[in-house]
């Protein structure tokens, strides 16, 4: 019998233990650990953010799922992991051993990294439904009172769909009140170009952005390092292209939205061996790490190197598509060391994204995700925006019935052929 344990019960690690139930063995036992026993669907937070989503919208229970399917959950959260005695301790201070294990915890957010970052201070977030929630609190006692808005992604960041998405959709939604009119609004990003996404660009990106930009009269800086905010001032550095400092913007506002950095959970962090000075876990090829063979990681928790040198620090996204990838080939690994055989599967690492404008959006395809690319491609269109609600729907269904069917791949290819068949007719 091997104890086969899941830390992270997000995205990666929901669909982890799923997929890795048909790989085990009879007396096999698999565990889930989570921080707590829901699920959101991170995607949705934007909406939630404008209140065209509710908590309840997004969330899912997972004990009832689980205890179905014959997966233990335990919802204590980690508090640290020590492969070389292949155990973990929770936050209770209970040890679970395991025999292998898959780190999918997500990342550690990093506001503290910068004076006056994060919902605790001045600027709101949205990478989690708690933040979402308070995001829409203060955004709805805007409207009440409309001035400047800053949204963006501060430097070392490496999530920039999410911010043009909020961007737009918050014009769509100021419009929808009849107050864009009142409202300034400035786009910050570390990005070296709009549309750079921590890729290098997909297709033309960074043309269909900056005219959306454009559009919707949406100003930007670029190469950006945000150094602190204050209760209505964010301060900024622009950065030229050697990286010398080229200009400096106080921008005063009355709501901002700023992606922090990321880095790995605590539980994680400073474990030699098992994961980089930052805190993200090293893997091979088969997503193992190279010191402990018994440990995997999938998501965003991973240590993936920028695309390139930039002016400001640019990190490089794991998008659902690339997660999902990495989930099979490590399902399909540790299937294979459980009947004595070397692992073999590798993710695709392909990239291929719906982003949400309220009432448009773009979609890209990048395959691999990091260049040069086969596959290099991006349109927009309202068919996004609608493709967009549709996954949305179907995930959750999918997530409540416990399948283990690449949702992604299904979902998202089926819309892009739909797409390209139209373009065609």
């Amino acid at each position: 019998m091997a104890e086969i344990v899941v830390l992270g019960a997000g995205l990666g690690g929901t669909i982890m233990a799923y997929e890795l139930l048909p790989h085990l063995r009879k007396g096999d036992r698999l565990t889930l650990i989570g921080q707590g026993r829901n699920y959101h669907f991170v995607p949705s937070n934007p909406w939630v953010a404008v209140g065209w989503r509710g908590r309840k919208d997004i969330e899912i229970d997972l004990a009832p799922i689980m205890q179905r399917k014959n997966i233990r959950l335990l919802d204590q959260g980690a508090k640290r992991v020590d492969p070389a005695g292949n155990r973990i301790e929770l936050n209770d201070s209970t040890e679970i051993p395991y025999d292998y294990l898959v780190i999918a915890t997500g990342p550690d957010l990093a506001f503290d990294e910068i004076p006056g970052l994060g919902p605790e201070a001045f600027t709101q977030s949205i990478c989690h439904v708690d933040h979402a929630e308070r995001a829409h609190l203060a955004f709805e006692a805007f409207c009440k009172n409309p001035g400047p808005i800053v949204v963006g992604a501060v430097q070392g960041a490496s999530c920039y769909g999410p911010a043009y998405e909020f961007a737009l959709i918050l014009d769509t939604e100021l419009r929808k009140r009849k107050v864009r009119d009142r409202v300034p609004m400035t786009f910050v990003t570390a990005e070296p170009y709009i549309g750079h996404l921590g890729l290098d660009g997909v297709g033309d990106t960074k043309g269909l952005l900056e005219s959306e930009f454009r559009d919707r009269h949406i100003k930007w800086i670029t190469n950006a390092k945000m150094t602190s905010a204050e209760a209505d001032m964010m301060h900024v550095e622009e950065l030229a292209e050697d990286g010398n400092l080229k200009k400096t913007h106080d921008l005063p506002f009355k709501f901002a939205m700023m992606l922090p950095a990321f880095r790995g959970v605590a539980a994680l962090r400073g474990v030699e061996k098992l994961v980089n000075p930052r805190g993200f876990v090293l893997i091979d090829e088969f997503q193992r790490n190279p010191t402990f063979h018994n440990v995997f990681g999938i998501g965003v928790c991973v240590a993936i190197p920028p695309t390139g040198p930039t002016p400001v620090p640019v990190g490089v996204p794991k998008t659902g598509f690339m997660i999902e990838s990495m989930v099979t080939a490590t399902a399909e690994n540790i299937g294979a060391l459980l009947q004595g055989r070397d692992p073999s599967a590798r993710a695709t690492w392909n990239a291929i994204c719906l982003a949400d404008f309220g009432d448009g959006g773009v979609a890209f395809v990048a395959k691999p995700q990091i260049p040069p690319r086969n596959t290099n491609w991006a349109a927009k269109g309202t068919w996004v925006h609608l493709a967009k609600v549709g996954f949305e729907k179907y995930f959750l269904r999918k997530m409540r019935g416990g399948t283990s069917e690449p949702f992604y791949e299904r979902f998202l290819l089926k819309q892009l052929d739909l797409h390209k068949l139209k373009e065609k007719a």
